[in-house]
């Protein structure tokens, strides 16, 4: 069975420390904009791992913070950043070829649903009034070896954005491999939605609130 690794749901902090716990040492990453910049946070130097950002460098540290704050040294969330020795930049469109190129083995990103086969809609609602911003996404859902999604797993309203079938516009198809969210870790492959852990709810609790079957993996390491 699953294993409840924490008796409350986790904060984006902690799911952040989570995501950089489980990158495989020596791995290239992009980090997309919102809740996924803060795992810069809590790589370690043993990981060695290289983050990309799409607006053209290698080689990114953690946030930059007080004296460390450069407005030319920015990811591509307009965040500032701290570069590492060996720290590379380039052309956008070089960046750019590095992800459609697949030399990313993962990448991480936020979503507004993630269907149950791995399709990934985060770009755009379909509301009349959103501002569509797929940026760089498609590039990295279709480009990168793996994608792990970092998401609330349920809407303001309540609603689950584990889903059977994305209603929102499609980034990617089949691209999602995991998702981290603040109640649970979701295994997506070919055999459906597998559960790894959950954070302040049983599986048969979780199972009520998401709308596709889930199947428990065996017991975790907490976290």
């Amino acid at each position: 069975m699953s294993t409840q690794t924490s008796t409350t749901p986790l904060g984006r902090l902690e799911l952040a420390r989570l995501v950089a716990r489980d990158i495989a040492p020596g791995s290239f990453v992009n980090l997309g904009i919102g809740q996924p910049t803060l795992v810069s946070n809590y790589l370690t130097e043993d990981q060695n791992i290289t983050l990309h950002t799409e607006n053209g460098m290698l080689g990114m540290g953690p946030e930059a913070e007080g004296e460390e704050i450069d407005g030319d040294l920015i990811n591509a969330g307009k965040i500032p950043v701290t570069e590492l020795p060996g720290a590379s930049y380039f052309h956008h469109a070089d960046s750019f070829a590095i992800m459609r190129g697949g030399h990313l083995d993962i990448c991480v990103l936020g979503a507004f649903q993630v269907s149950a086969s791995g399709d990934l809609a985060n770009w755009h609602t379909g509301a009349p009034d959103a501002i569509p911003a797929v940026g760089g996404a498609m590039d990295l859902a279709t480009g990168a070896k793996d994608v792990f999604v970092m998401m609330t797993l349920l809407t303001r309203d309540g609603v689950s954005k584990l889903v059977g079938t994305c209603s929102y516009p499609l980034t990617g198809v089949g691209c999602v491999t995991r998702v981290y969210t603040d109640k649970a870790v979701f295994l997506i492959g070919p055999d459906g939605v597998t559960v790894r852990e959950t954070f302040g709810c049983t599986f048969e609790e979780l199972q009520a609130l998401v709308p596709v079957p889930l199947k428990a993996a065996g017991a975790v390491v907490g976290v």
